[in-house]
């Protein structure tokens, strides 16, 4: 018999009844509300923890999960210690070190397990130790990792282009980010830029940095698209790190112009190439920053994709490039089913899905009846994830509010509310409004989460539920963006992504990969209610499946002669058409501008993907547009997505206007003529570029955003104003629903579409201006698009968001400041002189606490006191 045909008749019957009694038991420690298990099982350690060795040596996912459930249940189900230590050393040939220190962490293994060791497994230990271990440069020591982060390691430490791919909870940030920072602190990279796809993980990715480097190192890490910071850096030969999203960094771009350049890219969550309408605009910010160094080194990561080299086929033909993939499990997830025991809706069956068959672990029992899908899946977390750690999945903003109101109903009331979550829910009243839902929920240990909260409050909550403070949180498809927040249980029932779509078997799990985040727990649990249910689960519960990587691009071209037909009609005069052409837009965009750069699409890197009948009628098409334009081909390149035919038609319009030529500028948001100048200008970018914002009375509604936003509000008085209007109309409005649209708007409309089309819209104005010499009227401080990306119009409140605040933080303390020239040190110093009366400024404890961080940090340990009493 082979190893391999061992290895399979172990996992098929040699050991599959006591491999079936030690997932059902491991799996019944994780749930909690089960009814009492009266079974008596003796497992037979000593054959199976010997089998798992023999698994342990196969490279197949399947047998190495195998073998680390035998390696978990030997440390987490029995009190003697010899069988914890062969597990420990189960662990270690898996080369999961991270496990076993979580073991000894928790107390399930004993001190000083390799002087308990005989000489030859304590001499074999130390040979894999000394293989899985890297050398961290910069500080001397060595890091402990699995087989995936030592390749990544080594790989990425040579001058190449590198894809790497690997399961969501296999580690691949906290490697990424110890390379990152051990390349700047080496000297090997000056300025790094690391995108992600959301400002959610921007934020995230920005703090980790910032906690990693600690305070007072000399590398800087900023998330501001200004050159500013860069300028700084190159003067006073500090490192920087910029960490950006895709429109973020060509934004930074724009700012530079000629003198943009890097020493590498990191392209976090890279598989978003292919996303409709902003994968374009990521395959984009790769290129131009290519293009702007041709040496620059770039790393792409992914979770588990099917073809992570398909990201390197860009590469310039002299770099090299390498591939590193990995699909080896770093923890146990737990696929479990619940379905309804018949005649008694309060008993839940539960069952752990194998491979090809399910084993059933218990009954759960509910506090309630639930009546309906939402409290099926409300009760359902509340009883099996008590313990906390919780996340439960929801299709939507509006009904993670009220799903979290029905867990938060059944949470026992605490006679004294822990002082962070008080903070938290003072924060959510101020900071968005007074009922805000948030807070009253989340000081029953419960909160949800969505892409469009601000962001200060988004991230306090990801930190209360990560120190266990919050014990529920509902949350949409945010999490499936990258956002590295891990649990013990993820509870689900008909995951969407969008509207109506089910969920992709490979974004499913992307999701799942929360559940169980290595080094934080030994398994995680995806409880799947009502799997039968095709309303819910049209194809039922997704198997694991791995990302195919397409770049949106090239989704479009292979649609054949739908993308050349849209091309040929581009130049029609009537927008309106346009409107539900987002994705050819995109597509249209990026392939004009570059064959206005190159002069056919047959010598760009995407040829070699399609075949040439189909990429010469696209030059057919394009030669066609080509010929009506006569505006800066770097002009074009500045605005990704914006089509150069609208740019020009766009142009023609401005040289056709027989007013004053002063009237097509927006207005100083303080001026009182600002509104009406962004109501006309988004009635031009309409009519003449791409009608991105709808018909005129919803202009004016986005019109009104977009001015409140640069005026610095806070999204409180933005809901407040909003709340006023509704009423001086009579116009009747549900509280929730309009605290949701208000942080929407600000998101899709102040934050993402404006700042795309009125940027467009200036640089061309500044064209026009420049050709008909009249430069004393362009404004040459922050570009509309940044302002409108940050929030801000005002130079004290750029200072503070240079600073580090929050834009929430920010504004409220800009609300506080007379004055709004200051610089950063003016900021500094405004706050040092009121440092013994912040308190009095009436602002929530958790901003004050991001202001003394930021702006005072030798006030760290007192806040910390403050906190704690």
């Amino acid at each position: 018999m082979s190893l391999n045909e061992l290895q399979s008749w172990l996992r098929a019957e040699g050991i599959r009844d006591d491999l079936d009694a030690i997932t059902r038991l491991t799996v019944r420690g994780e749930i909690d509300n089960l009814l009492p298990d009266k079974s008596d099982l003796v497992i037979d350690w000593p054959r199976l923890l010997l089998a798992g060795s023999i698994l342990a040596r196969s490279s197949e996912r399947v047998d190495q999960e195998t073998a680390l459930r035998i390696a978990t249940a030997a440390i987490a189900m029995t009190d003697k210690a010899a069988i914890k230590d062969a597990g420990a050393v189960l662990f270690g040939k898996l080369s999961n070190f991270r496990a076993v220190a979580l073991a000894g962490k928790r107390g399930l293994l004993e001190h000083g397990l390799e002087e308990r060791l005989g000489v030859a497994l304590r001499l074999e230990a130390q040979r894999r130790e000394m293989d899985r271990s890297i050398l961290v440069k910069s500080s001397g020591s060595w890091l402990q990792v699995n087989d995936f982060q030592q390749r990544f390691w080594t790989n990425a430490s040579r001058p190449n282009w590198l894809s790497a791919s690997a399961p969501t909870a296999s580690g691949k940030t906290f490697l990424v980010l110890q390379w990152l920072v051990d390349q700047l602190r080496i000297g090997e990279v000056k300025l790094a830029i690391y995108l992600a796809p959301t400002r959610a993980l921007v934020s995230e990715i920005e703090t980790s940095l910032q906690a990693l480097l600690g305070k007072g190192s000399p590398i800087e890490v900023s998330s501001l698209p200004i050159r500013g910071k860069f300028d700084a850096a190159g003067a006073g030969g500090k490192s920087l790190i910029l960490v950006f999203t895709q429109e973020r960094l060509h934004l930074f771009a724009n700012s530079l112009g000629s003198e943009f350049s890097a020493d590498l890219l990191i392209v976090d969550e890279a598989h978003k190439i292919g996303d409709n309408q902003r994968g374009v605009i990521l395959q984009d910010a790769v290129e131009r920053a290519t293009r702007a160094d041709p040496k620059l080194k770039i790393v792409f990561i992914s979770p588990a994709t099917q073809n992570p080299e398909e990201l390197l086929s860009d590469a310039p033909e002299d770099v090299a490039t390498v591939s590193v993939d990995s699909d080896t499990p770093t923890v146990l997830q737990n696929v479990i089913v619940a379905d309804q025991v018949p005649r008694k809706p309060k008993l839940w069956a539960l069952a752990v899905r194998q491979t090809d068959s399910v084993l059933p672990i218990g009954t759960l029992e509910l506090a309630s009846t639930p009546s309906g899908a939402r409290k099926q899946l409300a009760f359902i977390a509340a009883a099996a994830g008590q313990r906390g750690g919780t996340l439960v999945y929801v299709n939507g903003a509006a009904e993670s509010e009220k799903v979290a109101d029905l867990i938060s109903q059944l949470q026992p009331t605490a006679t004294v509310v822990d002082p962070e979550l008080v903070a938290l829910a003072d924060l959510a009243r101020k900071g968005v409004h007074p009922q805000f839902s948030l807070a009253a929920v989340v000081e029953r240990g419960v909160a949800f989460h969505f892409g469009n909260m601000p962001s200060l409050i988004r991230l306090e909550i990801e930190r209360l539920f990560r120190t266990g403070k919050i014990r529920f949180l509902v949350c949409t498809s945010t999490l499936i963006e990258g956002v590295n927040l891990s649990c013990r249980t993820i509870v689900l029932r008909g995951p969407r992504k969008g509207k109506g779509h089910p969920m992709e078997p490979h974004d499913f799990w992307n999701l799942a990969g929360r559940a169980g985040r290595w080094g934080d727990e030994f398994q995680g649990n995806i409880v799947c209610i009502s799997p039968e249910d095709r309303t819910a689960w049209p194809t039922g519960v997704p198997h694991r499946a791995r990302f195919p990587i397409k770049r949106e691009s090239d989704a479009v071209l292979e649609l054949g002669d739908q993308l050349t037909q849209y091309l040929a009609g581009r130049d029609t005069s009537d927008l309106s058409t346009l409107e539900s052409s987002d994705q050819f837009e995109q597509v249209g965009a990026y392939l004009l501008t570059t064959y206005l750069r190159l002069g056919s699409i047959s010598t760009s890197s995407l040829a070699k993907r399609h075949d040439q009948a189909t990429l010469k009628k696209l030059d057919q098409a394009l030669e066609a547009l080509a010929t009506q334009i006569d505006i800066d081909i770097e002009l074009t390149a500045r605005h990704p997505g914006v089509s150069p035919i609208g740019l020009q038609r766009l142009l023609d319009q401005f040289r056709e206007y027989q007013g004053d030529v002063e009237n097509l500028l927006p207005a100083e948001v303080a001026s009182i003529d600002s509104y009406d100048r962004f109501v006309a200008i988004l009635g031009r970018i309409n009519t003449y570029l791409f009608p991105a914002f709808g018909p005129e009375n919803v202009n004016r509604l986005y019109a009104l955003v977009i001015v409140n936003w640069l005026r610095g509000l806070s999204l409180a008085s933005m809901i407040r104003r909003s709340i006023d209007w509704h009423m001086s109309v009579g116009r009747s409005y549900r509280l929730p629903n309009l605290i949701r649209e208000t942080m929407d708007l600000v998101e899709q409309i102040a934050r993402f579409k404006a700042p795309k089309y009125l940027s467009a819209y200036v640089d061309v104005l500044h064209f026009h201006l420049r050709q008909i010499e009249r430069e004393d009227l362009i404004d040459q401080q922050l570009d509309i698009g940044t302002q409108l990306e940050l929030g801000v119009s005002s130079r004290t409140l750029l200072s503070l968001l240079e600073l580090g605040l929050s834009r929430m933080s920010a504004v409220a303390l800009y609300e506080k400041i007379a004055r709004d020239d200051l610089s950063e040190a003016d900021c500094v110093e405004w706050v040092a002189s009121r440092r013994d009366r912040l308190e009095t400024l009436e602002i929530p404890l958790i901003i004050l606490r991001e202001v003394r961080e930021c702006l005072l940090p030798t006030d760290d340990e007192n806040l910390d006191e403050q906190s704690e009493g």
